[in-house]
C-alpha cells in the first residue's frame, strides 16, 4: 500500500472541502449582511418620509389559523337578560338584539372604562370582549371578541355594537358571538411587524409625517362559509391614533374591510 499517495488524496480532500465551507460561510455571512442591510434601508426610508412607529417585540412570534361558527342564542341565553332589559329580541338566530331598560350616560370622550362594569355584569360572555371602536358617524361603539387572548377584528359573527342615542346615551345593543374554537394548524412564526409596515409603505398606505401610534396582533376572518369560518392571524395598525390597517400576519397581504365583508389587497 503506497502511504504517500493515501497521504496526498487526504490532504487534497480536505484542501477541498476547506474551500467548500469557506465558498458556504461566504455565501451566508452575504446573505447575513444583505438582509440588514435592505432593513436598514427601509428604517432609513421611513426615517426620510418622517414616519415614526411604537416600539414592538422584535423577537419571532408564533401564531396558527383558527376555525369558528357562529352561536345560534336559545332561549336559554335571553332568559338570563330577563328583568335587565326592557326589550330582548333574537332566539334562534345569530344576533342578539338587545333594549335597554335604563340607557347608560357616557362622556363626550369616551373611555372602555364607563361601560366595563355593564359588559361583565350584565352581558352574555362580556368576559370574552374588548373595546374595538367608536364611531361618531355611526353613533356606535363596537366590542371585538377575542381568542388566544387577542381580539378578533371587525368580525361581524363575534362582536358586540352599542347604539348610541339621543343625550349621549347607550340605548340598545347587537351581540354576536363566535363558538367552537379550534386550532387547524400548529403554530408557526407569523410576518415581523416591520415587514408588514414595510409592505404598507409600499402600497402608498402610510403617508409622509405619519404616527403608527399602536401595533396590535389579532384575528381577521380569512374564510367565510355559511355555518363557519377560518380565521388567520392579523397586524394591526393605528396611525395617528385615527384610521386602523390591518396586514395578514402570514401571507403578508393588507386588508380592506367592508360594512359586512373584507377583500384583499395583494
Amino acid at each position: 500500500m503506497d502511504w504517500s499517495k493515501i497521504k496526498t488524496i487526504f490532504i487534497i480532500t480536505f484542501l477541498i472541502l476547506d474551500v467548500y465551507l469557506l465558498y458556504q460561510f461566504m455565501k451566508i455571512r452575504d446573505a447575513n449582511k444583505y438582509e440588514v442591510i435592505s432593513e436598514a434601508s427601509f428604517e432609513e426610508k421611513l426615517k426620510a418620509d418622517e414616519i415614526t412607529y411604537k416600539d414592538f417585540p422584535k423577537d419571532p412570534i408564533q401564531a396558527q389559523y383558527l376555525s369558528a361558527k357562529p352561536k345560534v342564542f336559545t332561549q336559554v341565553d335571553t332568559d338570563k337578560l330577563k328583568g335587565k332589559s326592557e326589550d330582548i329580541r333574537g332566539t334562534g338566530t345569530t344576533t342578539l338584539h338587545v333594549i335597554l331598560e335604563k340607557p347608560i350616560k357616557i362622556t363626550a370622550k369616551f373611555e372602555p372604562a364607563e361601560l366595563s362594569t355593564f359588559i361583565n355584569d350584565n352581558v352574555l360572555f362580556g368576559e370574552d370582549y374588548q373595546y374595538g371602536e367608536k364611531s361618531d358617524k355611526d353613533q356606535s361603539i363596537t366590542y371585538f371578541q377575542t381568542a388566544e387572548n387577542v381580539p378578533l377584528f371587525k368580525n361581524i359573527n363575534g362582536m358586540i355594537t352599542f347604539k348610541i342615542g339621543d343625550k349621549n346615551q347607550i340605548v340598545s345593543y347587537d351581540q354576536t358571538y363566535l363558538v367552537e374554537m379550534e386550532k387547524l394548524t400548529a403554530k408557526e412564526e407569523i410576518l415581523a411587524p416591520l415587514k408588514a409596515i414595510e409592505t404598507l409603505h409600499q402600497k402608498g398606505m402610510l403617508k409622509s409625517k405619519s404616527n403608527i401610534t399602536t401595533i396590535e396582533l389579532g384575528y381577521s376572518t380569512l374564510i367565510q362559509l355559511a355555518a363557519s369560518q377560518v380565521l388567520a392571524p392579523t397586524w394591526r395598525f393605528e396611525v395617528d391614533g385615527k384610521e386602523s390597517l390591518f396586514v395578514n400576519a402570514f401571507e403578508g397581504q393588507i386588508i380592506q374591510f367592508n360594512s359586512d365583508e373584507k377583500s384583499k389587497v395583494e
